[in-house]
């Protein structure tokens, strides 16, 4: 019989703040971390705008200067948010048995900007240049392998490459190999930081940025009739997932539970999604069928809500086909709206607003919802926070390519 998993430690580092508490704050009162951009000059884009995590950002209080030097950007930021997470749950030793330990992290595209500057470098100064770190800061298995040498992780290891469904992958193949009782405990999530020229560029190519550069904390407005785009942004969200057991045994504190998962692929474009939602659909289902859950159960979805017209279209479809009436009776958020979109480190960032908005009884808003799209007619909990008893969220995650995720979290009692 599958073993329990539940949250002990939580961290985040996004466009709002650093730490979980801050986040939840500003999450919850509908604040904004969407900007004009700081770390390049964009005056040559279509998009001048992103989520960058604030400048007070300071890292070292974690690591150590020299360390931070041989670090992608999504390295240091995921190793902030992974230390978080682990002082949250008491870890206070070395794990007994380091082999019952994994770490599981997703990325979308790992070092992007630091390729970037190697391919620049390689062009102007020629090979003899290259720096000696420039492959272990590119890949993405490295901060899944940084965090474990931290904590003496020596269990499962491995990054998740899942385009915007990474962060969401990763927490759910590291629930299901605790449930399995391949693992005890796992460090898991997600982090990207690709706010750079290459990747702005890359993606005004396919026209899926938002421009609305003289508003830029309205840019964001998923299920808005007036959306123009997504904002790109970063960040990281780790948590510690444990068997119930072992928290329980250690006297753990313990925040949440993640209790289902589901993953499919619409097998229908590279960049669209399925317009029936099938998909979609089938993942949150799935993710219920791990536990025995019914549709009416669930209070609460933290949406994909990417802020892009096919997206929250298919999304809303998808919802109705599996809920149907139960669809209006839910309460429903794209935090996307605040935070931007974090590609890979999305999910694990939307699945720890999940835990907290089942801890709190708040779902946040969905920031921007001021002319709500006829085909997006649910409640998305437009622009204002609602205090709400909730007991079940689902956190979906899409991904260009057709992947579907979805998490079910379930309020610890």
């Amino acid at each position: 019989m599958p073993r329990r998993v539940v949250i002990t430690g939580m961290g985040l580092v996004t466009c709002l703040a650093t730490g979980v508490d801050e986040n939840w704050k500003r999450v919850t009162s509908g604040f904004s971390g969407i900007g004009p951009i700081r770390a390049f000059d964009p005056h040559r884009l279509v998009t001048r705008i992103a989520g960058e995590v604030p400048t007070d950002f300071d890292p070292t209080g974690y690591l150590p200067a020299k360390e931070l030097r041989r670090l992608d950007r999504h390295q240091q930021i995921g190793m902030v948010a992974a230390c978080q997470a682990v002082e949250q749950s008491g870890f206070d030793k070395l794990p007994d048995d380091p082999f019952r330990c994994a770490v599981i992290v997703g990325s979308g595209i790992g070092g992007l900007n630091t390729i970037q500057i190697g391919s620049e470098l390689l062009s102007e100064k020629g090979p003899k240049r290259m720096p000696p770190m420039m492959i272990p800061m590119a890949v993405v298995n490295l901060l899944p392998g940084l965090i474990a040498m931290r904590f003496g992780f020596k269990g499962p290891n491995f990054g998740v490459v899942n385009a915007c469904a990474s962060g969401a992958s990763a927490i759910g193949e590291a629930y299901r190999i605790i449930a399995m009782n391949c693992a005890d405990v796992a460090i898991t999530g997600g982090a990207e930081a690709v706010v750079g020229e290459f990747a702005i560029s890359a993606f005004n190519a396919l026209r899926a940025l938002s421009t609305r550069n003289e508003e830029p904390e309205k840019a964001s407005r998923p299920f808005d009739k007036d959306r123009d785009g997504f904002v790109l942004a970063e960040g990281a969200g780790m948590l510690v997932l444990e068997s119930f057991e072992r928290a329980q045994e250690r006297g753990a504190t313990i925040l949440g539970e993640i209790v289902g998962y589901g993953a499919t692929c619409d097998a229908y474009h590279i960049v669209m999604p399925d317009p029936e939602g099938i998909g979609a659909h089938e993942a949150m289902k799935l993710a219920m069928v791990d536990c025995g859950l019914k549709p009416e159960q669930v209070q609460y979805i933290n949406a994909h809500g990417t802020s892009t017209d096919l997206n929250d279209k298919t999304e809303t479809v998808a919802i109705k086909r599996l809920f149907g009436k139960h669809a209006y009776n839910l309460s429903i958020s794209s935090t996307k709206s605040m935070t931007g979109h974090t590609l890979g480190a999305a999910g694990a960032i939307e699945a720890i607003f999940s835990a907290l908005t089942l801890m709190h009884g708040i779902a946040p808003p969905t920031i921007n919802l001021d002319c709500p799209d006829p085909d997006c007619d649910l409640d998305y909990t437009a622009n204002k926070s609602v205090k709400r008893d909730m007991k079940y969220a689902i956190s979906n995650s899409f991904a260009f390519g057709g992947q579907n995720v979805s998490l079910l979290l379930r309020r610890f009692e």
